[in-house]
């Protein structure tokens, strides 16, 4: 079930009604809300609902024989057996072929010839996010940062809550358990607050990041067709329709858990204002940003054996962050281009104790830019060509009678970094807006965005990061 579609703008009123109306047990609100999450799950492809439930089940044991086993050895057995279960479930479905494939290509060029032995299996929606999300619930227990949830509805509803089931925010167990456990009761600042969030990610996704969608993908669908002009415009297309596009899909994450009562950790922080790629990682992506550097960067180390230790650390966490998006080299040294950036920063700019106003963010716009081009071509030779069309220098004003659609598209664009602008010069966070609103001057803006969707609706399509 899609955010942006007719099935969710009936489902969230629906189960908003039960829940707070007809359900006024925290037991009963909980498995309301878990049979909710499935539904929704389960509307795409009702038989990954097994795979979810295994994973829940697996790790929801796991954590109870963590906490109890008193033992350091069987401790680390018992979260090896985690690792493995997760990561292998996900290995199997996202990289298997991937894997096949490339060391078929290199037994190629080593003179071996073999055959590729794949698999014909669908990638379940959402996999990464909640094999994620209960990774980080084992490890914190096996840390001592938690203690594992008694109550197995609970534990099932943590990993499976559809607001961040599909796309995240990547929840810690340490924000979301305590929520679910805790009484709830409504407040009316914060359903005004998550309703118009839930109204401002459905502008960012349908009007501005769909809109740019369609010109980005006339240009990268053709490469050979373009000139520098079109594919720089296109790129800079893409890197705010990604941009608003997941940050859109988060504001309608965290708009709809705030309608239920919950809080969810801000996903996105105007990131194309950074002076810095460190900074940029502090606000794009922010749960999974903060999950690789908990999770893997101070597990391989940190910076605490010296810089050498500290470089191969950096490059693997952005390394492996990049295959997390997918199954491919373009994503591989995407990440790559970002651990580079940041190896540099650290030790030559000391970025942690500098400001480099606007000529930083120039500089890391323009890294985050060259990287866009690997995440966004199909594979690593039309990302090469399409750089190669980039640097050839050739700006003729040839748009190939998209100018129309560029000049609108360039309304959209400035209309939404506005928007943000005005947040960021102001200081304000999304996610409070809302609350000081009167119930008229919500209605009114309510009533605004809905016109813009009717007036500058575009075919609407599946989130980017869906496919991750």
């Amino acid at each position: 079930m899609l955010f942006n579609s007719l099935e969710y703008i009936i489902f969230l009123p629906l189960v908003f009604v039960v829940y707070w109306c007809l359900f006024t047990k925290l037991k009963h609100q909980n498995i309301l809300l878990l049979v909710a999450s499935y539904i929704f799950y389960g509307w795409w492809d009702w038989r990954f609902l097994f795979l979810i439930i295994f994973s829940s089940l697996v790790d929801y044991l796991i954590g109870l024989k963590i906490f109890h086993t008193q033992q350091q050895t069987k401790r680390q057995k018992w979260l090896i057996a985690s690792l493995v279960s997760n990561l292998g479930i996900l290995s199997l479905f996202k990289y298997f072929n991937f894997f096949s494939s490339s060391l078929q290509d290199m037994l190629l060029l080593l003179g071996w010839q073999v055959d590729t032995i794949t698999l014909n299996l669908i990638l379940p929606i959402g996999i990464s996010f909640y094999t994620f999300q209960t990774l980080s619930y084992t490890i914190d227990i096996y840390r001592g940062n938690l203690q594992p949830s008694k109550n197995i509805i609970s534990f099932f509803l943590y990993v499976s809550f559809f607001p961040q089931l599909v796309a995240g925010p990547i929840e810690r167990g340490t924000n979301l358990l305590p929520q679910i456990n805790a009484p709830r009761i409504f407040k009316y600042e914060l359903f005004k607050a998550g309703l118009f969030q839930i109204f401002i990610g459905l502008v960012r996704k349908m009007v501005i990041a769909d809109s740019l969608g369609v010109y980005v993908d006339s240009v990268y669908g053709y490469p050979e067709a373009q000139n520098s002009t079109t594919v720089l415009v296109a790129t800079i297309f893409y890197a705010f329709q990604i941009y608003f596009d997941f940050a859109g899909y988060s504001d309608i994450a965290i708009g709809s858990a705030k309608l239920l009562g919950f809080h969810f950790n801000q996903n996105f922080n105007l990131p194309y204002f950074s002076q810095s790629i460190t900074e940029f990682w502090r606000r794009w992506h922010i749960s999974l940003s903060f999950w690789l550097r908990d999770y893997l960067y101070i597990s391989l180390g940190g910076n605490r054996k010296g810089i050498t230790i500290t470089y191969r650390n950096l490059m693997l966490t952005m390394l492996l962050g990049g295959l997390w998006h997918g199954s491919s080299w373009n994503f591989v040294i995407w990440g790559g281009i970002h651990g580079i950036a940041l190896i540099f920063e650290r030790f030559l700019l000391n970025t942690r104790d500098k400001k480099f106003g606007w000529v930083g963010c120039l500089y890391t716009f323009l890294i985050v830019l060259v990287a866009w081009v690997f995440f966004r071509a199909k594979d690593l030779k039309s990302a090469l060509f399409i750089l190669n069309k980039l640097f050839e220098m050739n700006f003729a004003l040839n748009f190939n009678n998209y100018l129309n659609l560029i000049i609108k598209l360039s309304f959209f664009l400035t209309l939404g970094v506005s928007f943000d602008f005005f947040l960021f010069k102001k200081k304000i966070p999304l996610e409070n807006i809302g609350k000081d609103f009167s119930l008229i001057k919500l209605i009114g803006w309510i009533t605004l965005l809905i016109l813009m969707l009717t007036l500058f609706y575009s075919n609407s399509e599946n989130f980017i990061y869906f496919q991750f």
